[in-house]
């Protein structure tokens, strides 16, 4: 298929070329909104008080700030100190099972959240998990 290229074509065309600004690299402008709308957080070494109330604050700050997803990484609980407590249980992690139970049971929190769920495996597998924040 052969068509003609019109005169202002042409001369667009040159234009483009001959000019020295760069175009906008709308690849980065996605890639900066993305980051943006998410925030991870790690809670390695917490104890259970200390990680409930940091949640609690987390939560509240990220739905202000427009944060749409949390990567919340509590780890799989193999290396945790729960071994010498007689009360807690010797084959689950403390935080990674009482994390999500203390957001679902706070109902002023579950307001400003629609899902939370496993993480994928990138994002730390079964030792992470999302809450997916509803919008302002």
């Amino acid at each position: 298929m052969i068509t003609k290229i019109s005169k202002k074509d042409k001369k667009d065309w040159e234009n483009f070329l001959t000019k020295k600004d760069s175009l906008p690299d709308k690849d980065l402008v996605i890639l900066k909104k993305k980051i943006k709308k998410t925030r991870i957080f790690d809670f390695h070494g917490f104890s259970l008080d200390k990680a409930n109330k940091t949640i609690d604050k987390l939560i509240k700050e990220s739905y202000r700030d427009g944060i749409r997803k949390l990567i919340i990484v509590t780890g799989k609980g193999i290396h945790s100190d729960n071994e010498k407590n007689p009360y807690s249980s010797k084959d689950l992690g403390i935080l990674k099972y009482s994390l999500p139970e203390y957001i679902k049971n706070d109902s002023e929190l579950m307001k400003l959240i629609n899902e939370i769920k496993d993480a994928d495996i990138e994002d730390g597998g079964s030792g992470a998990f999302y809450i997916f924040l509803k919008k302002i």
